[in-house]
């Protein structure tokens, strides 16, 4: 009985931790899926606008009504802070725009290329040696893009190179959060994203804004909360399961796209995008694992998706 306990408690936060990943992944698909239906009468900039100020607010919020002034203080690398928030502003504007050319499922697929680019810009920045298991991974991966780059109907161009560059501007942030992570904390990188965010895309706002009508109000509304919701869920996941557990539950974001994407835009992945798809989560899987055997996975790679 005494050993019984503890096992018993931890089964509990293993279940609740999966249950949060699983619930952060269908925000994260929630949020794509508004931003795609206001992507007919609204810019991508405006709708990453008002994602980043309705996600601000709960950091408003911590910091002065209960008075967690540790959220605003940068330690030792503000210029990185910085970057990491203009880079991830671009990124936003970039999948929101991925999403607003193809259909959810497809777009979601390609983005998961971004755990394949890792490895590549992790050798380049940060000199960590990949060996021939990644590498393989690596390849095989590319074998799925191409694959589903060529599907047996319609090709979306642009749509692909916007979801690629999209998944490499994805890679490139968790390249930097794996650095930054070590001396700033989660909360102060978060908040110092939405709020610079907030003022870069306010900027082209009075050139390309358009006044939200009474039923878009609840959609832009939507995005803010739906991506705010996925952070949380996310901290609450990677306090609970191990980081390799919770990345898996990455890839029960293409169920919930190609679910939306049928139900909203009677859209259906064609064969070919089912293939590809299959293969570059296989490849995802194998680089995973080999990362947490390295133990170089940490919750920092998803927070570059906030």
């Amino acid at each position: 009985m005494p050993t019984s306990k503890p096992t018993q408690a931890h089964r509990e936060h293993v279940a609740l931790g999966m249950s949060a990943a699983l619930g952060a992944f269908l925000m994260f698909t929630v949020m794509n899926m508004f931003a795609k239906v206001l992507s007919d009468n609204h810019s991508v900039i405006e709708i990453a606008f008002y994602r980043n100020l309705i996600a601000c607010l709960p950091f408003l919020i911590s910091i002065f009504a209960f008075g967690r002034r540790e959220i605003l203080v940068i330690h030792s690398k503000p210029s990185l802070v910085g970057i990491r928030a203009v880079i991830g502003t671009i990124s936003l504007v970039t999948t929101f725009a991925a999403y607003s050319l193809m259909p959810m499922a497809d777009t979601t697929a390609l983005l998961f290329t971004a755990s394949l680019f890792i490895p590549v810009l992790g050798v380049i920045f940060l000199r960590e040696s990949v060996g021939p298991w990644r590498w393989s991974a690596i390849a095989l991966g590319f074998i799925g893009v191409i694959i589903m780059s060529h599907p047996s109907g319609e090709v979306n161009t642009l749509g692909i190179m916007v979801a690629l560059f999209a998944a490499v501007l994805h890679a490139t942030l968790q390249i930097i959060l794996r650095y930054l992570s070590r001396y700033e904390s989660p909360e102060t990188i978060s908040f110092y994203f939405f709020v610079i965010g907030v003022f870069l895309t306010a900027l082209p706002l009075p050139f390309i804004a358009v006044r939200p009508t009474l039923a878009e109000i609840p959609l832009l509304v939507g995005v803010g909360l739906s991506g705010a919701a996925a952070q949380w869920l996310l901290s609450i996941a990677f306090r609970n399961a191990k980081a390799a557990v919770v990345t898996v539950f990455n890839y029960s974001s293409i169920v919930w796209a190609a679910l939306f994407g049928w139900m909203i835009w009677n859209e259906w992945p064609m064969p070919t995008v089912i293939a590809g798809a299959i293969i570059v989560i296989a490849s995802n899987i194998l680089v995973i694992w080999r990362e947490s055997r390295l133990g170089r996975i940490s919750d920092a790679r998803f927070r570059a998706k906030l």
